[in-house]
């Protein structure tokens, strides 16, 4: 069965409060995910939808297509950046912490990404940015740690 995952993160003030947004979808099935971060990036939080999405998935080895409207994240993978990044190290490059988790995920399934225009009415991106910009409403947000330890920048300086 082939799925579907939109994805949206945003963040107010980048850095600021920030929140991710998903929408998965196979066959009649559909499910909602969000969350938000007390302090955090837009890229992180687009990354991390993509993630979650993924790490959502209960079998391995299916067939996804994830639409954003995050060229970091779809030009990242979709011209192979990414997997120069990893074969460095991700030396000098921000948010080493989720590419690996990414790439871990990934590995796991076929995925292909199809970038889309934010907010220019493809309906499950506007979905999406309405549950990422309500979870970084809320009141009692999460940690991005990482970020706010100062490891998101260049993790590579630390080894």
């Amino acid at each position: 069965m082939k799925i579907t995952i939109h994805t949206d993160g945003a963040a107010r003030g980048n850095p600021g409060p920030g929140g991710y947004g998903v929408v998965l979808q196979a066959g009649n099935h559909r499910k909602e995910l969000s969350a938000g971060y007390r302090l955090t990036t837009n890229n992180r939080m687009e990354l991390l939808a993509v993630i979650v999405g993924l790490e959502a998935l209960k079998k391995e080895n299916r067939e996804v297509t994830i639409y954003t409207d995050s060229r970091y994240v779809a030009d990242a993978v979709e011209k192979g950046w990414v997997f120069t990044w990893e074969r460095n190290q991700f030396k000098k490059k921000k948010n080493p912490d989720l590419w690996q988790r990414f790439l871990e995920v990934y590995r796991q399934h076929r995925v292909r990404f199809v970038w889309v225009k934010g907010h220019a009415d493809h309906v499950e991106n506007i979905r999406c940015d309405q549950l990422a910009v309500e979870a970084s409403n809320r009141k009692e947000l999460l940690a991005d740690t990482v970020y706010e330890s100062g490891l998101a920048a260049d993790q590579g300086n630390l080894f």
